[in-house]
């Protein structure tokens, strides 16, 4: 059941009549004590858990959320344990609806996100110029946060609004910029409108070297590009990353909407991936596995893609064939003389494409400027 800052007042006859008709309810405390609970009330656990409301499955049981219990509320994570019919829901106006309707934005072109339990740099992906967000928070004191995120991000000129408890009558909205924000005296509930000024990140694969932690293992941007389009990355869609040094094709993959399965042997790289994943927002769809891959693999969920950026040889690359669904596409690039056969080969025997890479860019050349050639990416990609 959707609750809004108005409490009963707010809520139409079929929602008034499952909370008198309710054994039990469960809701955070100021929910519960909108609605006047009781002793029914039953406050969520710290850390949250649908287990006490499962527990009474079959009986008489109300729960409440914020606005509408299916837009980043407790709806969906109890409906994964039911079945259709064990449930009904009345939704009330989010909190994105009621802060759109305030400020005189149309919702559906706003980026809807919940900060309250995500970290900030979800936002890394999203932010360019002009671009509208609204976002749920955690608590006051992390509209500070926010604002602070923005700044350093490159986005200080941001306009922001506070929006406060929206719909009761602790309703406040406060305008502001990221840049120098000394907005005091919030109370929770509290959301946060942006209005991005600055620069995001390109929607072209290939981001910039520069942003990405590496001890100089990374596939260059311009081979990036070229390495992404071959693998295709589509929303909900799954990478193997396999020898996947600093993680860059494994962000940008998640960056498209993507899932990633990283696995790297070495330590330090590790980290790196882990340290990219994290500031580029995408830590919650990028999974870090530590190990060789050949023997990490058969653990991994069904991908529809895989690039092999190390670490192939022959009886790794057999293996991964034999492992691949149908359907499945799957990249490997080559630097060394070796890997360059093993490329030949794998095109002889299953199709596909080959492609050589040659790169070269710009440099001083004494008091001139000429040439300096990167070396040769032989690229073999095919569809299984």
């Amino acid at each position: 059941m959707g609750l809004g800052e108005d409490g009963l007042a707010g809520l139409g006859d079929a929602s008034r009549a499952a909370i008198a008709g309710a054994e039990a309810i469960f809701g955070g405390p100021r929910h519960l004590a909108l609605v006047g609970a009781g002793e029914r009330g039953r406050a969520w656990p710290v850390p949250f858990d649908v287990a006490p409301v499962l527990a009474l499955r079959g009986r008489r049981v109300v729960v409440l959320a914020s606005g509408d219990p299916f837009w980043f509320g407790a709806g969906g994570s109890l409906a994964a344990h039911l079945e259709v019919g064990e449930w009904v829901a009345h939704p009330a106006p989010s909190t994105f609806s009621l802060a759109a309707a305030r400020l005189g934005w149309r919702l559906e072109g706003v980026e809807c996100m919940g900060l309250h339990a995500a970290p900030y740099a979800r936002l890394r992906g999203v932010l360019a110029g002009g671009v509208r967000v609204i976002a749920t928070l955690r608590d006051a004191k992390a509209a500070g946060e926010l604002a602070e995120w923005l700044v350093q991000a490159g986005f200080g000129a941001s306009r922001l609004w506070v929006l406060q408890a929206l719909g009761g009558p602790r309703e406040r909205v406060v305008a502001a910029r990221a840049e120098g924000f000394g907005v005091t005296g919030i109370d929770a509930p509290v959301a946060m409108a942006i209005e991005a000024v600055g620069e995001g990140l390109p929607r072209a694969g290939g981001l910039p070297d520069e942003l990405f932690a590496t001890d100089g293992q990374i596939t260059k941007r311009p081979i990036r590009a070229l390495t992404l389009s071959a693998l295709a990355p589509r929303e909900g869609a799954v990478l193997w990353d396999l020898g996947a040094g600093s993680g860059s094709i494994s962000v940008e993959w998640c960056l498209a909407g993507g899932v990633a399965h990283a696995v790297e042997a070495r330590g330090d790289r590790a980290e790196n991936i882990a340290a990219n994943a994290a500031w580029f927002g995408v830590d919650h769809r990028l999974v870090l596995h530590r190990g060789d891959w050949p023997a990490v693999m058969a653990g991994l969920p069904s991908p529809d893609a895989v690039f092999v950026g190390g670490g192939a040889d022959a009886a790794g690359m057999a293996r991964l064939w034999d492992m691949l669904p149908k359907g499945s596409r799957v990249v490997m690039n080559a630097v060394t003389l070796e890997s360059e056969a093993l490329a030949y080969g794998l095109h002889a025997a299953h199709g596909g494409e080959l492609f050589r890479f040659d790169v070269a860019r710009v440099a001083p050349l004494g008091r001139m400027r000429g040439w300096t050639a990167s070396r040769p990416v032989v690229q073999w990609s095919a569809v299984v």
